[in-house]
């Protein structure tokens, strides 16, 4: 059985000035989703900013996000590691906070062979009970996960089963899907292949645009999962625009910056170079994006930076 079906969120982590986590403002941002739809919530990804959260901040984060979701959706946490005793000990205390699945990016940095990855994953695997997605994101760690790794994985390894797949090459996908014959559970890892991965037997995406338009991005799977195929995808399609521009600079900068403007102030840990004082960037409006209710407005129709090169004059 799936974790989940549908879109998950890839949920900011929120820092107060300090640079603390903003536990308040996450508790907002879970709710927010949760009436918006979102299917799950995966907490301390990539767009989480796990890789440079410390060890108590990334646990912590998973705790409190496990306890204010309490069992409504599916919480998924993010407790890969470059290292895999780290890894291993993410896993494990996730599994004891309540968490619903595991997310594992490959090792980063290391450039581990296909053989390295799969002693990696299964030592993690043979360590908790928790169903694994694993998450494949080369242009982060320096390592794709060949097909036939995944295929070896989730034939070998019963917990481990699906992948988040942001290579962004659907070829691979195919060869994914192919050589699993069902027993994968794909989820794109990328917002503009949404209906693609989904037209090749997945389940659905773990998704950046769900922080900004979380009611949509569910309805874009939704829709497909109910036969509306061509509904579908003009969705997806007209979503482009707001997802060029939520990674017009590096992830998460955009989307921590977008969030605020169209509902929770949450404070970036870097100011891109477009908001430095004196150098704001046009903004691109977008109508995929709800106006908050019960607060003050501010700008709530407005996402994310169009980037120099594709200004109008």
């Amino acid at each position: 059985m799936s974790i989940f079906t549908g879109a998950g969120v890839a949920i900011v982590t929120p820092m107060k000035e300090n640079g603390e986590v903003n536990f308040e403002k996450l508790g907002e941002l879970l709710e927010e989703q949760i009436a918006g739809h979102t299917d799950a919530i995966i907490i301390c990804g990539t767009t989480g900013e796990s890789s440079t959260l410390t060890h108590e901040e990334h646990l912590e984060a998973i705790k409190y996000t496990v306890e204010k979701v309490n069992k409504r959706i599916p919480v998924i946490a993010g407790t890969g590691s470059n290292c895999t005793e780290t890894a291993i000990h993410l896993s494990k205390e996730a599994e004891r906070y309540g968490a619903d699945g595991l997310l594992l990016v490959s090792p980063y940095y290391n450039k581990a062979t296909q053989k390295g990855l799969i002693a990696h994953y299964t030592a993690i695997a043979e360590s908790v009970k928790l169903p694994i997605i694993l998450y494949n994101i080369a242009s982060r760690t320096g390592v794709n996960i060949q097909p036939e790794t995944i295929a070896y994985l989730v034939n070998h390894v019963e917990n481990i089963v699906g992948v988040k797949e942001a290579s962004g090459n659907i070829s691979q996908v195919a060869e994914i899907a192919a050589l699993t014959d069902g027993k994968c559970d794909i989820y794109s890892g990328n917002d503009d292949q949404i209906v693609p991965i989904l037209s090749l037997g997945g389940k659905g995406v773990i998704s950046v645009l769900s922080n900004v338009a979380p009611q949509y991005t569910h309805d874009i799977v939704a829709k497909y999962m109910e036969g509306n195929v061509k509904e579908s995808c003009q969705m997806q399609l007209k979503a482009l625009p707001l997802i060029h521009g939520l990674f017009c600079e590096v992830n998460p900068i955009p989307v921590k910056t977008a969030s605020p403007i169209a509902s929770i102030p949450i404070s970036m840990i870097v100011c891109p170079p477009s908001f430095q004082p004196g150098g704001r960037c046009l903004i691109y409006s977008s109508s995929l994006i709800p106006s908050p209710t019960n607060r003050a407005v501010r700008n709530t129709n407005t996402t994310a930076w169009i980037p120099p090169s594709n200004r109008s004059k």
